[in-house]
């Protein structure tokens, strides 16, 4: 699961989707390799590029279907999948999409059908454009990466940057749609972030302990 949204000057629309496919990709590669009993084969399907995207709606190139849109979407996915697919993992590449996962997994697992979710989320990462995930497109799509026209965005916690995002969304706390410093990614730092995303998806699909909104820990 991704989204297609601006992600300032430099990174494509399709970064969260570029990042989402590319870690379940590597997750059931990884998983594949050692398969037991427990794990079983995982298929990877295409990717959903559109999501929850309403607060970069401000900046072109934003194409967003909304929570509800969303949640029905990912409800009417899982149940057929469901019908062949043993088990279901959405991996998502979009912090935005959150909300419509939570109730759409929720409803899902009280359906009885066997479904979680994992995040595309590395420790101590920027929000959105900055250094997280400029070095990973660097190590996933360099030549898609317009370096010279890069610049550091608000580097303020999210967390303080929320109530205005929520009153005025992105354009509210950053000019170019960028919130940390892309001008401090390399290709190699994002080979490290992007394992680090693959490691914490894999170890918690290979568990498989959904939580109460069927995250998977």
């Amino acid at each position: 699961m991704g989204s297609t949204e601006q992600h300032g000057p430099h990174l494509p629309l399709d970064t969260d989707t570029r990042i989402a496919t590319a870690v379940a990709g590597a997750v059931a590669a990884r998983l594949g390799a050692h398969r037991s009993e427990d794990v079983g084969r995982w298929l990877v399907a295409p990717a959903i590029a559109y999501g929850d995207s309403g607060e970069h709606q401000s900046f072109a190139g934003t194409i967003s279907i909304g929570t509800h849109a969303l949640t029905t979407l990912l409800v009417e996915y899982g149940r057929s999948a469901s019908c062949w697919a043993g088990r279901l993992a959405f991996v998502n590449g979009h912090g935005g999409n959150v909300t419509a996962l939570r109730q759409a997994v929720t409803l899902l697992r009280a359906e009885g059908r066997d479904v979680g979710w994992c995040a595309c989320a590395a420790q101590d990462g920027d929000a959105h454009a900055g250094h997280t995930e400029t070095s990973v497109l660097l190590h996933l799509s360099p030549f898609d990466v317009l370096t010279d026209q890069w610049c550091a965005g608000n580097g303020t916690p999210l967390s303080e940057l929320l109530p205005s995002m929520r009153r005025g969304g992105m354009a509210a706390v950053s000019e170019v749609g960028v919130l940390g410093d892309p001008t401090t990614a390399t290709a190699e730092e994002g080979e490290r972030i992007f394992a680090e995303m693959v490691d914490s998806c894999v170890q918690r699909v290979a568990r498989w302990v959904p939580g109460i909104d069927g995250m998977l820990r």
